[in-house]
């Protein structure tokens, strides 16, 4: 599921100097790591819901910890799957 979210996130972001094998399962999304933005976490948190049915609602204090890489974002959408 990793290269898969990998892919939207390519994909949704239009970055497309970049691989799968390109973006490090536990490098940062933010800042020094991918290098995303708030605009682009919110792009990403709308192809994640229409993708997975997975929504991650902006006001949750632990959004930044859920985005902070590919496997903890892989590991949320997985938990958040299975819930429903």
């Amino acid at each position: 599921m990793e290269n898969e979210l990998k892919q939207l996130i390519i994909d949704t972001l239009d970055l497309e100097d970049m691989s799968v094998g390109d973006i490090d399962n536990d490098a940062p999304l933010f800042n020094d790591g991918l290098g995303l933005d708030s605009i682009d976490a919110l792009e990403l948190g709308l192809a994640i819901r229409k993708k997975y049915g997975v929504k991650i609602e902006a006001d949750k204090e632990d959004v930044v910890k859920i985005f902070s890489s590919v496997s903890t974002l892989t590991k949320y959408i997985q938990t958040e799957s299975l819930r429903q």
